[in-house]
């Protein structure tokens, strides 16, 4: 009769059994070393967690690699490294701590339009030049979040290495985080 399965994976499928007469088969015989068992997945991080983590879709805030996306705290122009519906992250400054709630106006260049607001650091991560702060949007002033979401569905247009609509790129920004 011809073998149905190659060798190779008829031989995986050999028992772990000791032969008859093994020493390793009598009840007196020491016991083989037993595997330890996997260990369960870590939990989920709690619902209530204002980790940096955002639910909608980051962009980056630049286009064809100058930055595009600026957010002003008091007098300081700062460039966004990224933007959401919910928050951005910028470089760090002494002054941005954790916790640390601020007032911002959020700039895009060459437009006059500006977006005003509340926010608040959850995340300080990277070291040195490359430091950032995660930023959480408490709270828009007006139309703000309107704006924002405008301005992301133009920037993935802009951005779009393939002809996109403005419905397809409306999606993307409402859609959720794959970061």
């Amino acid at each position: 009769m011809p073998r149905l399965f190659p060798w190779f994976i008829s031989t995986t499928f050999s028992s772990n059994r000791p032969p008859p007469g093994d020493a390793a088969a009598r009840p007196d015989a020491p016991s083989a070393p037993s595997v330890p068992a996997k260990e369960p997945p870590p939990a989920p991080p709690p619902v209530g967690d204002v980790s940096e983590r955002r639910i909608h879709q980051r962009f980056v805030a630049r286009l064809h690699g100058e930055p595009c996306f600026w957010a002003l705290l008091g007098e300081e122009r700062m460039a966004l490294d990224d933007l959401s519906l919910e928050g951005f992250a910028l470089s760090a400054t002494p002054a941005l701590t954790q916790g640390r709630q601020f007032d911002f106006t959020l700039r895009r260049e060459g437009v006059p339009d500006a977006i005003r607001g509340r926010a608040e650091v959850v995340s300080l991560f990277g070291k040195g030049e490359t430091a950032a702060a995660g930023c959480r949007i408490l709270h828009f002033e007006g139309d703000g979040p309107e704006r924002l979401r405008d301005w992301l569905v133009t920037h993935v247009i802009r951005s779009a290495t393939v002809r996109i609509t403005e419905k397809d790129a409306a999606a993307i920004v409402a859609g959720r985080s794959l970061v």
